[in-house]
Order: structure tokens, then C-alpha cells, then sequence
């Protein structure tokens, strides 16, 4: 279970509020934030309430020194004192890396706007109770909130602009993926590759022998076949008639083998006759072959397999495009980043 502090921190990191250019949010003085602003000024001067730095400026909105730290104040509470206890160099990427996070939110839920994208109040309704399930509750949740001085109401409105945040990404990123054919044969590849596979096998010699002699073993194995299948026990006809000496001890006993281990004819009935029945006579290079199939991994076909893959494929892609999207909104914003 994640800790309650790190879900304020993160929390933390979410927008607060979609304000135009001339709505800089700065501290009101004497509230709670403005004091710990002032504080912290104490090792960045560049924190100073009173100034209330711009951190970043785009054509659209600032993101200021005031509204970074009462967005960390207001769904951290009294954890954000915490603050206090870090070295400048490490207090310093805290701030930015909140006030970057978000101005790219942003610009993000600006776009979502422009599309006039909304979230279900159902769906915000299922992450709150997922969030009081894993406090342990709605009320046990609320009183954390309370030991740590943060206001439900604040979040709330952080997790529901997250929430919002993240279904309009996947709708619109989603929209953009493509997977290819190619993409997910690929993928169902990797997945069969860790199939194993265990048999039971008899195996008669015929390297070396002449066509003649090699009728005269296929008519013995075709024999043991129609012992086993007679309900002769497997692995004790392996004992008495199997010439492979690495499994004629151990009842013609393979075990959890993968795929590219055996020879081609052998691997193929591992891997496709149902398991505890008996395969057709099969030749190798060794020689002739009986298998039954002892037990073997539950891979599913590439059809059944193919709504899983395709989805952990889109999902692997989002990110690189998620980069790509978020360059083209700061380059068409005029996103700075203001030195301090």
C-alpha cells in the first residue's frame, strides 16, 4: 500500500487551477503558506512571499512562487514543514520540479478544455473509494487528513483534475497509437518463448541402421504405442524399452523444458499434444519417438492473447508521444522556465 505522505506528495505535484496571465496566485499574509514561504526564503531567496517570483511563464499563464507552495501546502498540510529540514540544492528542485509539473498539467487540462473533455463524476467517485479502501476507510482517511491539516475538500479537487488529467491523455494519445500485425506476432513470441513444458518419452536408436533395420524398430515402437494405449504404465515401458540413457532411469522423464530446447519433431508434440495423452510414433535424427505429455504451461493462443498484447503495447508507446505532445504545447505556449 502506498504511504499516506507520498500520496500527498504526489498529490502535491498535481495543477492547481487553470488561472489566466494576469491571475498570478501570490500568498495572503499571515496565512499559514506565506509563513512557510517565508521561512524557506531563509535558504532561497528566490522564495520570498513578498516577491512572489515567476517560476514559469508561458503566453497563457505564470505558475509563481506563491501558487507552488500553497498548492504543496494545501494538499501536504502540516508535512510540508518538512521542507524546512532540506539543503538548498535539494529544496530548490523540489520547488521546480513542482512548479514544472504544473505548468505542463497545465497546459494539458487547457487543451482538454479547448476539447471540451469532461470526467465522469462515476469514475471520480470510484478513485475516492479506491483511496479510503486503502486507508482502511472513508473515516480513517479523513482523520489522517486531519492529523496533517489538509482540508478534503482541497483533495478532492487535486485528485479529480488528476483524475481528469489522466483520461484525457489516454483518450488523446490513445487515439494517435497504432500497432502493427508485425508488432504483436513479435510480442507473442516473447510470450511463448517462456512456455515449458514437462513429457514422459521412450525413444528407440536408429542412427546408424539401415532402412531395413529401421522397419523393423518402427514396427517395435508402433507396438510399445499400442501398449500405452492400452493402459500399459508410461513410465515403466519407458524403463524396460527406452534407449535414451538421460531419461530411461527416470521413466522417460523430461522436465520444464522450453521451447528451442529439443529437436523440432520432439518440441512440436511437447508443445501442441494435449496434455496426458500420447503422441503418433515421431522421428528424429536420434530415431523414433513416443511422448505423453505430463503437464505444460496454460499459454493461450495468439487470437485469445491478441486484446492483452496489442493493450501493453499501446501503453509502452504512450510515454515517448506523451513527450512529443507536451514539447508541441510548450513550444506553441512560449513555455520559459524563469532562472532564479
Amino acid at each position: 500500500m502506498r504511504s499516506f505522505f507520498v500520496f500527498l506528495i504526489l498529490i502535491a505535484m498535481t495543477i492547481s487551477g487553470c488561472g489566466k496571465k494576469d491571475d498570478v496566485i501570490k500568498l495572503e499574509k499571515e496565512s499559514t503558506a506565506y509563513q512557510l514561504a517565508k521561512d524557506l526564503s531563509n535558504k532561497l531567496s528566490f522564495l520570498d512571499p513578498d516577491s512572489n517570483n515567476i517560476l514559469i511563464s508561458t503566453k497563457k499563464f505564470d505558475v509563481s512562487v506563491g501558487e507552488v507552495l500553497q498548492s504543496i501546502y494545501n494538499t501536504s498540510g502540516s508535512r510540508s514543514n518538512q521542507l524546512k529540514s532540506f539543503d538548498p540544492n535539494r529544496l530548490k528542485g523540489i520547488i521546480l520540479q513542482n512548479a514544472e509539473r504544473m505548468a505542463e498539467q497545465k497546459l494539458v487540462l487547457n487543451d482538454a478544455k479547448a476539447a471540451k473533455f469532461s470526467l465522469s463524476e462515476a469514475l471520480f467517485d470510484s478513485i475516492l473509494q479506491q483511496q479510503y479502501a486503502q486507508a482502511g476507510g472513508e473515516q480513517q482517511f479523513l482523520e489522517m487528513l486531519k492529523m496533517s491539516e489538509v482540508s478534503i475538500e482541497n483533495v478532492k479537487t487535486e485528485i479529480h483534475k488528476n483524475v481528469l488529467l489522466n483520461e484525457f491523455l489516454d483518450e488523446k494519445i490513445g487515439n494517435q497509437i497504432q500497432v502493427s500485425d508485425e508488432d504483436v506476432q513479435k510480442a507473442y513470441n516473447d510470450y511463448a518463448s517462456n512456455e515449458i513444458a514437462t513429457v514422459r518419452h521412450i525413444l528407440l536408436l536408429t542412427q546408424g541402421k539401415s532402412e531395413t533395420e529401421k522397419k523393423v524398430i518402427r514396427k517395435k515402437i508402433e507396438d510399445i504405442l499400442k501398449q500405452a494405449k492400452n493402459g500399459a504404465d508410461f513410465a515403466e515401458l519407458a524403463q524396460t524399452y527406452s534407449e535414451d540413457p538421460g531419461s530411461k532411469d527416470k521413466g522417460g522423464l523430461y522436465e520444464n523444458f522450453a521451447r528451442g530446447v529439443m529437436v523440432k519433431p520432439f518440441e512440436d508434440a511437447a508443445f501442441s499434444v494435449p496434455i496426458g495423452e500420447l503422441s503418433d510414433v515421431i522421428e528424429t535424427v536420434y530415431g523414433f519417438h513416443i511422448l505423453k505429455v505430463v503437464d505444460r504451461n496454460n499459454f493461450q493462443s495468439l487470437e485469445v492473447k491478441r486484446p492483452e498484447l496489442e493493450a501493453k503495447l499501446k501503453e509502452s508507446k504512450k510515454p515517448e508521444l506523451y513527450r512529443t505532445y507536451i514539447t508541441n504545447l510548450k513550444a506553441q505556449a512560449e513555455y520559459k522556465v524563469i532562472a532564479h
